[in-house]
């Protein structure tokens, strides 16, 4: 008979820390024509015992089509059974001694498999899944799922598994570790505009709200993932998690710990459960009696539970907290009221304080009154929060390391605040977010990670990664397996064959939005909303900077169409979920403002196709009304029916422009403008000659000339160059006035082989009839023998573009080194100062050129002034005692320390933070021409870098990371 195996199997295991046996695989027969499985669970044992035992035969049948019987009475039991239980148990204990694994006695969270052959009489296979304790029993079952096929996602994101009529499985003996991260969770945030309308008009019109029905599914997606904790919803459209009986009894069956949001001391929803009209202002200060009363009964009423009690105190929303004036006030107030609530735990909960779960969250403006000298308890587990953008404020240093409570981490993947939200689609990079977390779990932040998911969906991913890492981290300490597990986990959705092409359209998805998010594409902000402007992006230079991300777009939604039409209609819905609607809504945000700013531009060059680019702008949200139109009515008959809003809050970002294009006056009927010209100037002139961008042998560049109507006329036109050596895209074309076709671009490149040694120079002539333009072309054909032995990058033009990774020398020391970190974010490989544990005491600023460093060598053909702009991610110091330092050094000139720190929510932060780029300027009054070296010295640990700009005077904006400019002697990292 075949051996059937799940490549899911791998991830499963793979995801960790496995105590290898000597026994080989054993056969499990499921669903055979010989033998149909049973499942039996611990008699009077907790209720999650029998809600795996039911769920795990229930994906037996969604697999094989057969469901098993369930139950917990071994004396009927025959032919193959799947045993659950606790180490200890009778019902494990029935098998003997080698049922389990007796490692697990006291552990927290573990689980061992066992394939025992005719164990019993009349029992041909048992499969034992022990648990350290009813959560490891419950991880067990489910990786018994994963094994055969079924996805923690076959709900939430309608992955249907394979189906097998017969169904075995290789299973060898094993057992797991406990989890990395001891309470791993996620926060249910911001849910107004998808998990809560959803919930109360589609799934659980009953309780019309986010209530028991809904948080079982999510309890047991957690458990699915091998996680243990929520954070409820608790916005004001959705009513306090307490307030529905059968969200307490969910939480108990499921055995999910209940913990509260940073803002929400005791287990209380303050925006729902503080009623300011009969129980006055939530301020310690003067209404002292009414809070403690609040926080008594919820404290009493939660005694018995599954509990993670918030400490401290904060405004009702969010927001500062009351009744005080200063830092050194509000230090004293938060002394006493920690105080106040640990007598109530000690009272109600758990008379030894240590044993009560707590946390303190320093979040936003508690970070700075914690730093003015609070005390907080030593067994209170410290949450460092990130800065909403996925960047970790802080993490615990070495004295703060040595408090047994402890340290974790609250980090977003989803934001409702300024500088924007990010509420739509999901977009935080797996790269991102792997280095953060591994870097906290590095330094010692492992007792709890809490994730803000929003709504779960579009965040399915984000959630998958951030759990697996809390549950195993070990395999992500290598920067290139956030490739690999991507592609793994659409290997378990979408089977091994379109797990690589999915995974690679999913990696330009996020590597595209990481250099700017869909909803960020207005350039508006928010707290205070401002309106949308033009985006950054250049449309005149750098061969059309807008254009060229169009078109990565364009390029992603066809290899995403393409990938689709090969995809299996069972999974059709899952794909459209997890990719199709992400890349398309992604890639239409994109058009609708990029084509915005070519309208209005164009319009200012007098372009009959500005009205084309502006009714291509309001397609693509009309398109978006579509898709999204399609996810909440008609797919899967309206299962997801308001999940998915494509206008939260309403923000400007999200709606269609109104245009308005300038008519410009007295403008020729065809007009020719080129590459580098600053268009704000080119409607008001007559100018019929211009000057391409220069050109030069090592980066073979391509410049650009556009030809274009301003009126309702048709023009035939030809191109002609003066040189053989220019060589054009187009000799000869007409424009009609219909929208695309009034306008052609002609592209003009050197053929250098061909070309005479020696500086070059040419025109090419664009005619149409009495309308002549003439463009001359100036190029660098030096002989080759002119930068002898060169091993660097050579000027573009009036600038040099350089990816960090792509040093020409590094020199690092025994004890701190520049790391290349594989696919960090939107640009590929990035270099990061290691190792994160580094004594701040051994920090040296007064003789950095004694650390480590890396070299670039860069080539110049004119004298010039330059400016020398690096770019790191904007990542905070690892903790208090250390700054965002690195120093600089052009040649032999001075050392140059850069600060790239910042502080609060500056302005300088909120445009970091939207562009994940932190930027600093070397100015060089006159760099000479020939051969240079630009050094980075490493100061403080932690500093990513991303990007080197050298401007030579090109003096033209660009948005992001420019493509790099061409590097002479060995190949580009």
């Amino acid at each position: 008979m075949k051996v059937l195996t799940c490549k899911w199997l791998a991830l499963a295991v793979a995801f960790q820390i496995v105590i290898a046996n000597a026994a080989s695989a054993t056969r499990f027969d499921f669903v055979t024509a010989n033998a149909k499985v049973s499942v039996y669970y611990q008699k009077g044992g907790p209720k999650l015992d029998s809600i795996a035992a039911h769920l795990l035969a229930q994906d037996i049948e969604r697999v094989s089509g057969y469901l098993p019987k369930v139950g917990t009475n071994l004396a009927g039991a025959s032919g193959n059974v799947i045993v659950l239980g606790r180490i200890g148990s009778s019902i494990v204990n029935h098998f003997g001694k080698n049922a389990a694994d007796a490692a697990l006695k006291g552990q927290w969270e573990r689980y061992s498999l066992r394939v025992l052959n005719k164990p019993l009489k009349n029992i041909s296979q048992a499969l034992i899944v022990a648990g350290s304790d009813v959560r490891g029993t419950a991880y067990g079952a489910f990786a018994i799922s994963e094994k055969i096929g079924v996805t923690p996602w076959y709900w939430w994101a309608d992955a249907v598994p394979v189906s097998r009529k017969s169904l075995s499985v290789d299973i060898s003996n094993y057992t797991s570790a406990s989890p990395s991260v001891k309470f791993r969770g996620i926060f249910i945030n911001d849910e107004d505009w998808g998990l809560q309308p959803w919930a109360a008009r589609t799934f659980e019109p009953e309780t019309k709200d986010i209530g028991p029905k809904t948080y079982a599914k999510v309890f047991e997606l957690l458990l699915r993932l091998k996680a243990n904790l929520i954070w409820p919803a608790m916005h004001p459209s959705t009513k306090a998690f307490y307030h529905y009986p059968g969200n307490i009894k969910a939480a108990e069956d499921y055995q999910i710990v209940v913990g509260s949001s940073h803002a929400e001391p005791m287990l209380r929803n303050n925006v729902s459960e503080w009623n300011e009209k009969t129980m006055g202002h939530f301020n310690f200060v003067t209404n002292r009696k009414k809070v403690e009363e609040y926080w008594e009964l919820r404290i009493k009423e939660s005694a018995g539970f599954n509990g993670i009690y918030t400490t401290g105190m904060r405004g009702v929303h969010d927001g500062a907290i009351e009744g005080v004036k200063t830092i050194p006030e509000t230090v004293t107030l938060l002394d006493t009221i920690i105080r106040v609530e640990r007598e109530m735990l000690q009272k109600y909960v758990n008379k030894d304080i240590t044993k009560v779960p707590q946390v303190f969250t320093p979040y936003k403006e508690v970070l700075e009154i914690y730093d003015a000298g609070l005390k907080v308890p030593d067994d209170i587990t410290l949450v460092w929060p990130d800065d909403n953008y996925g960047y970790i404020q802080r993490l615990s240093n070495d004295d703060e390391n040595n408090r047994p409570g402890g340290s974790g981490v609250y980090y977003h993947a989803s934001y409702w605040g300024r500088p924007h939200d990010y509420l739509w689609l999901n977009t935080t990079h797996p790269a991102l977010m792997r280095e953060e977390m591994t870097k906290a779990y590095s330094l010692n932040a492992k007792h709890l990670w809490v994730l803000n998911i929003g709504d779960i969906k579009p965040g399915e991913y984000a959630m998958q990664l951030f759990l697996d890492m809390a549950y195993n981290v070990k395999p992500f300490e290598k920067p290139a397996y956030s490739k690999t597990h991507l592609k793994h986990w659409l290997g378990g959705i979408f089977g091994d064959k379109n797990s690589a092409p999915i995974s690679e359209v999913l990696w330009k998805y996020y590597n595209l939005a990481f250099e700017r998010k869909p909803e960020y594409m207005g350039w508006s902000q928010t707290e205070p909303t401002t309106g949308v402007r033009n985006t950054a992006y250049n449309h005149n230079y750098y061969g059309d900077q807008a254009q060229q991300r169009l078109d990565a777009y364009n390029k992603l939604l066809s290899e995403t169409a393409a990938i689709q039409s090969q995809i299996a209609k069972k999974d059709q819905p899952a794909f459209f979920e997890l990719v199709g609607y992400p890349v398309k809504g992604a890639t239409l945000m994109n058009r609708k403002f990029l084509y915005r700013d070519k309208a209005y531009r164009y319009a200012r060059q007098g372009r009959v196709s500005a009205a084309h680019y502006a009714t291509l702008s309001g397609q693509a949200y009309a398109e978006i009304v579509v898709e999204t139109g399609y996810f909440n009515e008609k797919l899967l008959n309206g299962k997801w029916k308001g999940m998915m809003d494509l206008r939260p809050r309403e923000l400007p970002v999200f709606k269609m422009e109104d245009f308005k294009l300038a008519v410009t006056p007295d403008l020729p009927a065809f007009r020719a403008l080129p590459e580098g010209l600053d268009t704000t100037f080119a409607a008001s002139t007559k100018k019929r000659d211009y000057k391409l961008p220069a050109f030069d042998r090592w980066n073979k560049q391509k410049r650009f000339i556009d030809v274009f109507l301003t009126q309702n006329v048709q023009k035939t036109f030809r191109v002609t160059a003066s040189e053989p050596w220019i060589k054009v895209s187009v000799i000869q074309g007409e424009l009609r006035h219909k929208e695309a076709q009034s306008e052609q671009r002609i592209w003009v490149e050197i053929d250098w082989p061909n070309a005479r040694i020696g500086e070059l120079s040419g025109t090419v002539k664009v005619e149409a009839g009495e309308d002549i333009y003439d463009f001359k072309v100036t190029a660098n054909n030096a002989d080759a023998n002119a930068l002898p032995d060169f091993k660097g990058y050579v000027a573009s033009d009036k600038y040099i573009s350089i990816n960090a990774a792509g040093y020409t020398a590094l020199k690092n020391t025994p004890e701190r080194n520049w790391n290349v970190v594989d696919a960090l974010a939107g640009n590929g490989h990035a270099l990061q100062a290691l190792p994160f544990n580094t004594s701040a005491d051994k920090l040296d600023t007064t003789n950095v050129t004694a650390n480590p460093s890396v070299e670039y060598d860069f080539y110049t053909f004119s004298d010039t002034p330059a400016g020398i702009t690096v770019s790191t991610l904007p990542t905070y110091p690892l903790n208090k005692d250390f700054e965002m330092r690195y120093a600089v050094k052009v040649d032999d000139g001075p050392v140059k320390i850069f600060n790239f720190k910042t502080i609060g929510r500056s302005n300088e932060w909120k445009q970091n933070v939207l562009a994940n780029s932190a930027k600093r300027t070397l100015k060089i009054p006159s760099l000479p021409a020939g051969k240079h070296k630009l050094t980075v010295y490493m100061i403080d640990p932690g500093v990513v870098l991303q990007h080197i700009f050298i401007d030579l005077g090109a003096e033209e904006a660009y948005y992001g990371t420019l493509p790099g400019t061409v590097r002479c002697g060995t190949a580009v990292r």
